[in-house]
């Protein structure tokens, strides 16, 4: 396979690019009989570039808690054979499963957060209003929670803090109340058309009204700022001297804790800064690859839309 088969899905079945995979690979520059993380492998395409490029020995361990994508994954990866471990579990377990695996350390972790592109355009997974399809947004189908139980059941207060929080909405309030009012909802164009309906309407608007409360809805549902707390220390930990982690994010929430945990990790002292001496005993734990985030190329933007909103940090372990 070249580089290019690597981003086209050999099953037919996921028409899905992984997002920044020249950048990925530059940035972990896999190498053979060293052991990879690709904490959400999706259909398989950054594992696959980390896999072929550290023939014949590299080992990887991706995870995902979509069974249909882990699928993907599986008929993406075949060819490596043992080289490749799917398991279905989010990446808060990642210390678990390296435990069962016997890794003590790994030489690079990629993570490329938020949702799939396959996800998206999957309307029965009620991600997108794009499409009609049932208020689910759940990556994992047996999580209990849906964006439906959300939509329907809280409270007006609890539901424009969420979208005031998880999608920095600036009308959640005036969504809220016109949620509440239109109840029960079921479907993804019902509830984008009453949001759409509170704001007014599009009004040659570049973005939709619903975009933020969709997203504000999703990241509730799947628990995802949490999770990234959770996973960021352990990856971390993880790494082998001179590994690297590579964070992928799409929006400001998720890129600002990658930012912030890394700027805490970075400094050899965390004492407040009018402290004449230092008694934290804290040490520096990584060190910055880029200082700024990497963004798409102006190429992969034309071919990838979702690629606009990436930025992608990558630290290496001291």
């Amino acid at each position: 396979m070249t580089e290019m088969d690597a981003r086209t899905d050999p099953t037919g079945e996921a028409p899905h690019t992984p997002v920044l995979y020249q950048e990925i690979m530059d940035a972990l520059q896999p190498q053979s009989a060293k052991r990879y993380v690709d904490a959400t492998v999706g259909a398989g395409g950054h594992g696959w570039g980390i896999l072929n490029a550290s023939a014949p020995e590299g080992q990887l361990l991706g995870f995902d808690l979509d069974p249909h994508a882990l699928t993907l994954a599986g008929k993406r990866l075949e060819e490596f054979g043992s080289r490749a471990t799917l398991v279905q579990a989010s990446y808060t377990s990642l210390s678990q499963q390296l435990q069962k695996l016997g890794w003590q350390q790994v030489h690079g972790i990629v993570i490329d957060l938020g949702v799939s592109s396959m996800q998206v355009d999957t309307p029965e997974r009620g991600f997108s209003f794009q499409a009609d399809g049932p208020l689910d947004m759940r990556f994992d189908p047996t999580y209990p929670l849906k964006a439906e139980d959300l939509v329907n059941g809280w409270s007006e207060r609890e539901l424009a803090d969420v979208l005031w929080r998880y999608g920095e909405e600036q009308q959640s309030r005036r969504i809220a109340r016109a949620i509440v009012q239109a109840r029960p909802l079921h479907s993804t164009h019902a509830l984008a058309g009453v949001i759409e309906k509170a704001m007014g309407g599009r009004k040659g608007k570049h973005l939709h009204p619903a975009t933020r409360s969709f997203q504000a809805l999703r990241i509730v549902v799947n628990r995802e700022l949490e999770a990234i707390e959770e996973f960021l220390p352990q990856a971390v930990q993880s790494l082998a001297v001179g590994g690297r982690l590579a964070v992928i994010s799409f929006h400001s929430l998720e890129d600002r804790l990658a930012k912030q945990y890394f700027k805490h990790e970075i400094k050899d002292c965390i004492c407040p800064p009018d402290q004449p001496i230092c008694t934290c005993g804290h040490h520096a734990s990584i060190r910055e690859v880029n200082r700024h985030p990497i963004t798409a190329t102006e190429a992969e933007m034309q071919t990838n839309a979702r690629s606009r909103s990436a930025k992608l940090r990558v630290v290496e372990k001291l």
